[in-house]
């Protein structure tokens, strides 16, 4: 029989509960992904395929290099256009607080995409891009101040504060454009004036004192009122008389440390002491009530929790990834970071370490954690559990020894292995397990993802909606059949005429009659039972491009999509053109019988990229 348990919701809180009685929770930091401002340019794009494209490339970029650092520049070059693009997440700041606090970022900045800059700001890190290079910059007619305006201060605040500015302003040039202050108020009672103030990388020491001393006259226009923040062009400086530091990275007085530490100490041994108290009341509790019942709640509470399967402990996971060991990093995507996991019992599991890791959200995880784990599906990875209860939100799903499909499909030889009877099979298979899905999630107020699988709706006006998932079931489609990836590769050449993705290159194609030139040679390596099997593959081709469509409204269900696979008889509607296509092109050009392959050195156009080591630091 069907044992009835608790909610994972109540699960996770019951459990979350236990472990915050017993044990001394460990943080990372504040990540500040509370966003201050997000300014966009005048100027709009004049042609949107090749910049949507260029934004996706710099934006990825940057991504991979702020895992490592904290920081990233990009620059890429499609023929006369280019983009150029920075992010960086101020200095107290952790790399995993820094993923969490872009991971947020990176889902705003697209609100900018058709114009040609756009530049945002949150309490914790910064992104811009242009279509000029801005690195060396440090003001500019887009510098501004933002000023609280709930909490007066008096005059000995502002002698403080000025004392924290001006340590800050002196002392960053010289750290990496980094520093941050405390200032204590005279005649006050634990009261103190904290400051903060970031360069971004690309400036020199110079440009970065300039910047600093034009934002500490700024930001003292904030006075008398409690808070203030200058955005700058080269820099970010912040006051309060809250203390919003993550002090552990930063540059504290040798005074202040000793109060941490004092203050640390003491606050372990508060915790330890009341720890053991509510360990002795529970346990003397679970006494009484042995004596008269022979049980009690806690005990039916313990074997339910350990009966639980859906329930690991942080440190289980921690212990079984290898401390989250970039060894065992499977990949990453818009969500999080996937590692490879040994548990005890010598199961190998797969460990999504989040980026949305801010506790306002904790309500929507565990609404999809109790959706993912009640649908079962050959073709889903099955979800075994999570952890909810330590600093950060961790998935649990059963490892697949063969990697991901991407990993096949992208590789001429182990595409090979990949004909078209068991891409055919993937793809339904696939379309089942989405439908199943449709009608059991919901719409979440935030995305995460890879840029190139985003539909047009949510790159240009940040919108979402049940289709979303559909656009990208419609690219990946279109990548199983043509063995590429609808992301160009960042460091490879093509010629002007190449620079559209593979949906538009393929939508081309289909109005010319002539897709089969993009079909992967592995799809019809060897004999098919199946005589139309080419009819078959050009049907899975339209049924892709119909849910890349560009309006959102003609893209079929995931259910209907499942129905135009099996009724192969059934008559398809014709696709409408997909987004960002320039329609005075719709001649592919000599050079670009595969469009998807790279040009010789010797052609002109180019994406080109850089790192943040083209930069010499200060």
């Amino acid at each position: 029989m069907k044992k009835d348990f608790p909610s994972v919701p109540s699960r996770c809180f019951i459990l979350a509960i236990i472990n915050t009685s017993l044990l001394l929770k460990t943080a990372t930091g504040d990540p500040r992904t509370q966003m201050v401002q997000i300014t966009c340019g005048d100027q709009l794009v004049q042609n949107s395929s090749v910049s949507a494209s260029n934004f996706v490339y710099t934006m990825e970029n940057i991504s991979q290099q702020m895992q490592g650092s904290g920081f990233g520049v990009a620059v890429t070059v499609s023929g006369p256009d280019t983009t150029y693009g920075l992010g960086q997440c101020y200095g107290d700041l952790s790399l995993p607080d820094c993923e969490l606090c872009y991971a947020e970022a990176r889902t705003a900045l697209p609100q900018c995409f058709r114009h040609t800059s756009g530049r945002i700001y949150f309490d914790g890190c910064y992104m811009r891009f242009e279509n000029y290079s801005f690195f060396e910059e440090y003001t500019g007619p887009g510098d501004s101040s933002v000023c609280g305006n709930t909490t007066r201060k008096n005059s000995t605040f502002e002698e403080s504060l000025k004392k924290a500015l001006s340590s800050a302003v002196v002392a960053a040039p010289h750290q990496k454009g980094h520093a941050i202050a405390q200032e204590a108020v005279p005649g006050a009672v634990n009261e103190s004036a904290y400051a903060l103030a970031d360069c971004w990388r690309t400036l020199n020491a110079s440009s970065c004192e300039l910047c600093l001393e034009n934002a500490s006259a700024s930001i003292l226009e904030c006075l008398p009122w409690s808070e203030g923040r200058v955005l700058n062009t080269g820099c970010f400086m912040r006051y309060s008389d809250k203390d919003f530091l993550n002090k552990e990275l930063g540059t504290q007085s040798s005074k202040g440390r000793t109060t941490v530490i004092i203050v640390s100490i003491v606050s372990s041994l508060v915790l330890v002491v009341v720890g053991i108290a509510v360990g002795l009341y529970i346990w003397r509790q679970r006494s009484i009530a042995k004596k008269r019942r022979g049980s009690n709640d806690a005990e039916k509470l313990v074997k339910i929790l350990n009966d639980i399967s859906l329930n690991f402990k942080y440190s289980t996971l921690e212990k079984a990834t290898g401390g989250f060991d970039i060894a065992n990093k499977l990949g990453q995507g818009g969500f999080g970071t996937v590692y490879k996991g040994i548990l005890p019992d010598g199961r190998e599991i797969a460990v999504k370490r989040l980026f949305s890791n801010n506790r306002h959200r904790a309500e929507d995880f565990y609404n999809e954690v109790n959706i993912i784990s009640s649908v079962e599906h050959k073709n889903l990875v099955r979800l075994l559990g999570c952890s909810c209860s330590g600093p950060e939100s961790l998935l649990v799903y059963e490892f697949l020894p063969n990697t991901s499909l991407d990993r096949f499909i992208f590789d001429p030889n182990k595409g090979k292995a990949l004909n078209w009877d068991k891409r055919y099979e993937i793809i339904v298979g696939t379309t089942a397990a989405r439908s199943l899905q449709e009608n059991q999630s919901h719409i979440s107020t935030a995305i995460a993802g890879t840029l190139g699988y985003m539909p047009p709706e949510y790159l240009v006006h940040g919108q979402l909606t049940e289709k979303v998932d559909v656009y990208s079931f419609g690219v990946l489609l279109l990548e199983i059949v043509t063995g590429r990836q609808n992301n160009r590769t960042k460091t490879i050449e093509f010629s002007p005429e190449c620079l559209d993705n593979l949906i538009t290159i393929t939508w081309k194609h289909f109005r010319l009659g002539t897709v089969e030139q993009l079909y992967d040679p592995n799809l019809l390596l060897h004999n098919h039972p199946n005589g139309n099997v080419k009819n078959e593959i050009l049907r899975v081709v339209h049924i892709g491009l119909l849910c890349t469509q560009k309006i959102q409204s003609l893209r079929p269900t995931m259910s209907k999509a499942l129905q135009m696979l099996i009724k192969k008889d059934d008559h398809l509607p014709a696709p409408t053109k997909p987004p960002f296509i320039d329609e005075s092109v719709m001649k592919l050009s000599d050079k670009c019988e595969d469009p998807c392959n790279p040009l010789k050195a010797g052609d002109s156009a180019s994406i080109a990229t850089i790192s943040d080591g083209s930069f010499c630091p200060r």
